[in-house]
């Protein structure tokens, strides 16, 4: 969690019950929040040593990622103007010092909540992608045998054709006779066996 070069009291007791990452400049913030295991959520200051919390704040908004971290700004800018600016620039939240320690606790939970619900809506997009790549795999052109109607997956392997559509949808087959397939090959059949008998007879 970035902070200042020299936090106030109160963010340090704050912070208990989560794993914390200070930073002493803005680069170094921006190379904890690049990374694959980045914190995801984090507390600004505007003014600090090199890049000033505007400019990292941006800078983390352009990270090419699928999920960015929460951010929340702690800062004596108390204008309308730097309120506005601090979340133009990618802010999530926006706390003006001094402040109440239950005000800070109680905006890190509301951003947690927030991330869950991002964890859950991604989660959720992943699996409608996934599905409509599932229905995909049944459209355009499927190369099926002209005698016995195996299909050639993917793989260039021939399958059932049954095979191949549980594979790649949801669905499941039962089987059955059609009546084409009773008349031209059941009823024979059976008129076989009903001759066989009577001969056996």
């Amino acid at each position: 969690m970035p902070q200042s070069p020299t936090p106030p009291t109160g963010l340090r007791v704050l912070v208990v019950g989560y794993e914390v990452l200070a930073a002493s400049t803005g680069e170094e913030a921006l190379v904890i929040l690049e990374r694959e295991d980045a914190p995801a959520l984090a507390i600004l200051d505007w003014t600090m040593p090199g890049m000033d919390g505007l400019e990292l704040c941006r800078r983390v908004r352009e990270l090419p990622k699928p999920l960015k971290p929460y951010l929340i700004f702690v800062t004596a800018r108390a204008r309308t103007q730097d309120i506005v600016t601090g979340l133009t620039a990618g802010a999530d939240d926006y706390i003006v010092k001094p402040f109440q320690r239950e005000e800070l606790r109680a905006r890190v939970r509301v951003g947690e909540r927030l991330l869950e619900l991002q964890a859950i809506l991604a989660d959720r997009v992943k699996e409608l992608e996934d599905a409509l790549a599932r229905v995909k795999l049944l459209q355009g052109l499927l190369p099926i045998c002209s005698y016995c109607k195996k299909v050639r997956d993917d793989r260039n392997y021939w399958q059932q054709v049954e095979s191949y559509i549980e594979e790649h949808s949801e669905a499941q087959f039962t089987h059955g006779i059609c009546p084409e397939c009773r008349t031209k090959f059941v009823e024979p059949e059976l008129e076989r066996l009903r001759q066989q008998r009577r001969t056996d007879d």
